[in-house]
């Protein structure tokens, strides 16, 4: 198979963006088209790796490695799209994966899929040779994304971890015009900085529990991580205010209880948030650095993470 030959066949079914398929340099007794094939073509529980954007190593790796494509179950479409049928443009192309995928990730996490949690569902679309060819097979996968649909690494089978939407504390997250944007350095101006994570199940073991409720507690359990994180430091003092997630019924019915804790700076008239320079980490009484906020672009305050 001629190389570059499933350029195209990565489907993000969150965007409208078509993602180049990498191509692999090959691998132990394999040449870079079989080991190509043999990723693509990759069982259920399968993790796949590449470097990108254009990445010229995609191979199977042990899922307890980082990966950028899990591997959750392969449907075949023929009987909609016999031999002679034309293949869906793009937008056709999403709805079908969106329809096909979904409930093959839903059973392989166990039959519960957090719409707002931190996997995506995505797809292998046959390429144009291998349409013509009869193949009519859809791979369907879970990948973690950016908002901006970039590809975020996952460490083990998302089979067995927790859905919640949640950062890694120290994660700085960027001003896209109107919205909360990709993590971005925090010596960059920035909307929020996660300075931990907390769990409401240990708070609420019933029903869903209304907003009001969560914000109350969460802003209970983030108040004990954010002083560890800043080491003590007065945040209103500093301009800056915490600001807990909450979750949506359907991440809690999926399963998710961890929320994200995040600070940021409001605006004088509080119409939104202020882009804040450099961390918050470790600014307590003592310390000789501290963040500083600006009036310029805004987003909107939001404290609905939902996962």
């Amino acid at each position: 198979m001629m190389a570059g030959a499933f350029a195209g066949s990565l489907l993000l079914l969150t965007t409208s963006t078509v993602f180049s398929w990498p191509v692999a340099v090959g691998g132990a007794g394999l040449t870079p088209e079989e080991e190509l094939e043999q990723a693509f073509d990759s069982p259920a529980g399968s993790c796949l790796t590449w470097t990108p954007p254009d990445g010229t190593d995609m191979r199977r790796v042990d899922c307890a490695q980082p990966h950028l494509f899990e591997v959750t179950s392969n449907v075949d479409i023929s009987a909609e799209y016999p031999a002679d049928a034309a293949q869906p443009d793009l937008t056709r192309w999403q709805d079908i994966a969106q329809d096909k995928c979904t409930p093959g990730a839903t059973s392989y996490l166990g039959g519960k899929l957090d719409p707002y949690g931190k996997f995506r569902i995505n797809a292998l679309k046959p390429v144009d040779a291998q349409w013509r060819d009869g193949d009519r097979k859809l791979r369907c996968g879970l990948q973690r994304t950016t908002p901006s649909g970039n590809l975020v690494p996952v460490s083990g089978s998302a089979a067995r971890q927790d859905q919640s939407n949640v950062h890694e504390p120290g994660t700085c997250l960027a001003l896209d015009g109107q919205k909360i944007g990709d993590p971005i350095a925090c010596d960059k101006a920035h909307a929020y900085e996660i300075v931990g994570n907390v769990d409401l199940g240990t708070a609420f073991q019933g029903e869903f529990p209304p907003d009001t409720s969560q914000v109350e507690r969460a802003i209970e359990l983030c108040a004990t991580v954010t002083a560890t994180y800043t080491g003590g430091a007065d945040l209103a003092a500093k301009g800056l205010t915490p600001y807990p997630d909450t979750l949506k019924q359907e991440s809690w019915d999926a399963g998710s209880r961890k929320v994200d804790c995040k600070v940021g700076a409001k605006l004088p008239d509080g119409s939104g948030l202020a882009p804040v320079t450099n961390s918050v980490r470790g600014t307590g009484p003592n310390a000789s650095t501290a963040p500083t906020t600006s009036s310029g672009s805004v987003a909107p305050t939001t404290t609905t993470a939902g996962g």
